[in-house]
């Protein structure tokens, strides 16, 4: 009996698990499925959760209860890979053997990474990337009266990129209902030179955070946070003061991956992007966040991988050539306010443009305009998470980028 063990029960290690267990027989292949956590998070409703837009709650569901029959449960976290004897040690003292190793145990904030950065953790100092901080955050700004907001992002690469974007967007919303934007200075700090990584985007979306009067700092590499202060510091002596800081800590993957010698300096594993396989032992895959490829962390991303994968590891465990390549196609919808969204569409060569969406002429979903649709769309999808994408069930969309419907802008 063959051994397929799978590090990580998130958005990818679910998906895998319900669908390698459909076409792998189980007369020949025994799948087990590592928990770290016990519960599954719609990670979308945490952007929501701090505005009172979402009741926290609803985000977190059993882990168990989208893991089909037919694969086994390991509650516990990974101390350590062994590439070479084909083993997984446990905290619990415990080994797995595999014969093909898939790792998806996804991403973390870290802001232990940053000095000062957890000294007022949920004081002055917060974010909203877990459960927790979300939560936290919701109560923080509930009792906020105005001063200086600013809105962080330590590096990339991180989970939702447009994510931090979307706050801006939506805090903007938030205390201008409220009353409190004329009492409010919202700066926008980011590493990046513009808005975002990719130049039409980052042209469109910085346009629309100084239409909001928000200020973009960018360029910004953080030294430390100085809490005597209340202030963001950069290597080049920058200095951004706040009376409330929401900040996207250094984002990292799993510490056992480092310590196996499977990834890069930021515990992302190193595979090839088009086909997930790790560069150097043809036995171990990562997918989702847990993969150093060059796209978006982003559930989009592991829906798409996910279409592919499967039917690519089925190919090579039978020695065959895995000829379905993964593109790095994202598509991440854009929360912008007052009921509005925009959405991006992209892969590893093409950046997101102008047009519609997934239909030319017909759209109906706008790219990099804001429309009531995407507004729709990001907020409808929930059902189809839980429903449909978890438990591995088709989703009519193309893992691969389209070009129709996209206005290609010109040379001159």
């Amino acid at each position: 009996m063959r051994k397929l063990v799978i590090l990580g029960s998130g958005t990818a290690g679910t998906i895998a698990a319900n669908k390698l267990r459909r076409l792998l027989p189980r007369d020949e292949w025994d799948i087990a499925i590592v928990e770290q956590q016990g519960t599954h998070y719609y990670q979308p409703a945490f952007l929501f959760i701090p505005f009172g837009k979402y009741r926290a709650e609803k985000s977190k569901k059993p882990a168990s209860k989208y893991i089909p029959a037919g694969v086994t449960r390991v509650s516990a976290s990974v101390e350590k890979v062994d590439p070479e004897a084909k083993t997984v040690s446990l905290s619990e003292g415990t080994t797995l053997e595999y014969d093909y190793l898939v790792i998806a145990t996804g991403t973390t904030p870290r802001p232990d990474q940053t000095p000062g950065m957890e000294d007022d953790w949920h004081g002055t100092v917060h974010s909203f990337y877990t459960y927790d901080d979300a939560v936290a955050l919701r109560d923080k700004l509930a009792d906020f009266e105005g001063g200086r907001l600013v809105i962080h992002i330590t590096e990339m690469p991180i989970k939702c990129p447009v994510a931090p974007l979307e706050f801006a967007f939506l805090v903007d919303d938030y205390l201008t209902k409220r009353g409190l934007r004329d009492k409010t200075d919202i700066t926008f700090v980011t590493p990046l030179p513009g808005a975002f990584t990719k130049p039409v985007a980052a042209a469109s979306l910085g346009g629309m955070l100084e239409k909001r009067g928000i200020v973009l700092e960018s360029d910004f590499m953080v030294e430390s946070i100085d809490n005597n202060k209340h202030a963001v510091v950069s290597y080049d002596e920058r200095e951004v003061p706040f009376d409330l800081l929401v900040t996207i800590p250094l984002n990292m993957g799993a510490d056992f991956v480092g310590e196996s010698g499977l990834g890069d300096e930021l515990n992302f594993v190193t595979v090839d992007k088009q086909t997930l396989v790790h560069d150097t032992y043809d036995t171990i895959f990562a997918i989702g966040d847990a993969a150093n490829i060059p796209t978006s962390k982003a559930g989009a991303v592991a829906h798409y991988e996910m279409d592919l994968f499967p039917e690519n590891f089925v190919k090579h465990i039978a020695g065959k050539e895995m000829t379905e390549k993964f593109d790095g196609h994202a598509t991440c919808f854009i929360e912008s306010g007052a009921g509005k969204g925009m959405l991006i569409d992209f892969n590893y060569e093409t950046q997101p443009l102008t047009g519609s969406f997934p239909f030319a002429f017909m759209g109906p979903l706008p790219l990099l305009k804001e429309s009531r649709f995407n507004h729709m769309g990001k907020v409808g999808f929930e059902w189809a998470y839980w429903n449909l994408l978890l438990k591995g069930r088709p989703i009519p969309m193309s893992p691969h980028l389209s070009m129709s419907g996209k206005v290609v802008p010109s040379d001159d």
